[in-house]
């Protein structure tokens, strides 16, 4: 809904999720799913495996985004000045919902481009940057972004999420967009 592609193709990746051999979380250390929500590591099915895996050992999430699982953390965390206590699984993305707009100042913080796309009006404002070639570890498949976005579905909050395209999607994306232009 929120993430590039249709909420339906998006959604029908999460079985690859579970599929995933996860990778162990040192016993007692707790996942920071800020930082994988800023690609640190960047996305991997394994890894958001092992963050879904996390997820659902401290509760149960809540599907009423359409395409998206959101946990609701037991406290809140804070990083760079912005604040979450969610946690969101969308297809191949992995993130965080941050409190209140920030889209605009998280694009300053962490150096995003406004996305000219609103996602058929499922996004108001977005802003992405892909990761450099050398962090694509699944460039074969497709590629890897940054993005924070705002929208309906999200009153109060801005979404940051790792975001992986695969090859498909992109080339649907470039497809409709020239569509629009009228190209």
């Amino acid at each position: 809904m929120l993430i590039r592609s249709s909420a339906l193709r998006r959604f029908a990746a999460l079985p690859l999720l579970w599929l995933c051999a996860s990778v162990p979380v040192e016993a007692g250390a707790a996942p920071d799913f800020f930082s994988a929500a800023l690609c640190q590591p960047p996305y991997s099915f394994d890894h958001a495996n092992t963050l879904y895996e996390a997820a659902e050992k401290l509760t149960k999430p809540d599907m009423s985004m359409m395409g998206a699982a959101v946990y609701h953390l037991p406290a809140p965390v804070t990083r760079d000045g912005f604040t979450t206590q969610d946690v969101i699984f969308a297809g191949s993305a992995v993130g965080v919902l941050i409190e209140g707009h920030v889209a605009e100042e998280l694009a300053q913080k962490y150096q995003l481009e406004r996305e000219k796309n609103h996602l058929f009006g499922a996004s108001t404002l977005g802003f992405s940057r892909r990761l450099p070639d050398a962090d694509q570890g699944m460039k074969d498949l497709g590629l890897i972004s940054l993005v924070a976005r705002e929208g309906p579905a999200m009153p109060g909050k801005t979404m940051l999420v790792c975001e992986f395209d695969s090859n498909e999607d992109l080339e649907a994306m470039k497809a409709l967009e020239k569509y629009s232009s009228g190209q």
